[in-house]
């Protein structure tokens, strides 16, 4: 996951969020309040205002001391070649089979640094035998891998042809609150990889650019006053709950967490004011597109949980509620409770439609929602489908009537 730093918003950059207490290896950059790690070839490196997706890739341990070198001159060498920023995660996942390299650079820079890590890895398996073959595999962020995918598989089917290699995406079971990435493995020679390391950071750029695009034009219709139906149609609000006494690790110092995460996630975060100072939650108002809820949402969850508000085997579990118009709220019930049941034993979320409410002024009803993060994703994005089924169905209805016809004179 990605969160940007004050330098980065500045610039259109990213930089990787990394545990607290990750040790800086160098003395790239300065600390950052979320345990920013320190880049493995000194300060001097570009800065690319067009370049806002790093490269992510995953490396076997046994690997990482040849990647960085005696007195870390391997490491060096990679970033001054390339002009590139390199971050070796080796202090994050003690005991991991593989670590994660993160490089910033222009896309060429990315490409060489990637092909100069693969050639030494390839070295090295060839040294010491430990492994026959060493695939390429590049993290990216799940909003991003289904337009990689593209329709019916075709767009990772050209690439495989292209380059002649072979590549597969790990599976969506395999997201978790805390990794929203997902692993894309390349196999190949070395220059195969390389090729479809290339294509495959275009297609993943091409859709981190459209996200960004279409944020920007929400932003810019919103600055400018205007009211647009296909922006205002993707805004979603959602009511989330968090106790009350993580309130202050959520706002952060001066209200730079907060600050940090609404810029991050593309949404409006607010926390509500106490109704009561003994209340044990206080409401988070989140508003935003889907992506957005995602973001905001799963970096809540994560922040609750690095913070210690839940012990380490205690799964956070959060309440959100969303509104449906009173219309729908029958139809996410189901007839006699069918479909809520369904809905719960789908998600593993516990979904609660009260029935002794009173619509509000906008003739909407509150679902409540109780879970863990992907639960009560998967529950939020179910209701918003039958939501959206019934407001279809409604048009269709209003579009049949026929009209009255005018008496004649």
């Amino acid at each position: 996951s990605y969160i940007l730093d004050e330098e980065a918003g500045r610039d259109g950059g990213v930089r990787p969020q990394v545990p607290r207490g990750a040790s800086k290896m160098g003395t790239g950059s300065r600390e950052q309040e979320f345990g920013q790690p320190g880049a493995m070839g000194g300060p001097q490196w570009p800065r690319h205002r067009q370049q806002e997706v790093p490269l992510r890739i995953l490396v076997p341990t046994q690997f990482v001391g040849a990647i960085i070198g005696k007195e870390g001159l391997t490491i060096k060498n990679i970033t001054k070649q390339t002009q590139s920023k390199v971050d070796i995660h080796r202090k994050e996942n003690a005991g991991a089979t593989e670590k994660a390299i993160t490089i910033h650079s222009s896309k060429e820079g990315c490409s060489q640094a990637c092909r100069m890590i693969l050639e030494i890895m390839e070295k090295e398996a060839n040294d010491t035998k430990i492994v026959e073959e060493v695939p390429l595999k590049i993290l990216a962020h799940n909003s991003l891998v289904g337009r990689l995918i593209g329709k019916e598989g075709r767009n990772l089917k050209k690439i495989e042809q292209d380059t002649g290699t072979k590549i597969t995406i790990s599976s969506l079971q395999d997201l978790t609150i805390y990794n929203q990435e997902r692993t894309i493995t390349v196999r190949g020679v070395v220059e195969e990889c390389c090729n479809a390391e290339v294509e495959i950071m275009k297609k993943l750029r091409e859709a981190h650019e459209n996200d960004v695009a279409s944020l920007n034009v929400s932003k810019s219709y919103r600055s400018q006053g205007c009211l647009c139906v296909f922006q205002t149609a993707e805004q979603e609000v959602v009511y989330l709950f968090i106790p009350t006494p993580a309130v202050g690790a959520l706002i952060g110092k001066k209200g730079q967490h907060i600050k940090e995460l609404a810029h991050y996630a593309g949404a409006s975060i607010k926390i509500a004011a106490a109704d009561n100072p003994d209340d044990p939650e206080r409401m988070v108002i989140i508003t935003g597109p889907p992506e957005a809820q995602f973001k905001a949402q799963g970096r809540i969850y994560g922040k609750l949980k690095e913070e210690n508000f839940f012990t380490a085997k205690e799964e956070v579990k959060l309440g959100a509620h969303i509104k449906v118009p009173s219309t729908a709220a029958g139809r996410v019930i189901g007839k006699g409770g069918k479909t809520v049941n369904e809905l719960q034993n789908l998600t593993s979320a516990e979904v609660i439609v009260p029935r002794d409410q009173t619509p509000d002024e906008n003739d909407e009803v509150f679902v409540k929602i109780i879970g863990h993060f992907f639960a009560s994703q998967t529950a939020q994005r179910k209701i918003r489908e039958i939501v959206q089924q019934v407001k279809q169905q409604e048009r269709k209805h209003q579009q049949t009537v026929p009209t009255p016809s005018q008496p004649s004179k």
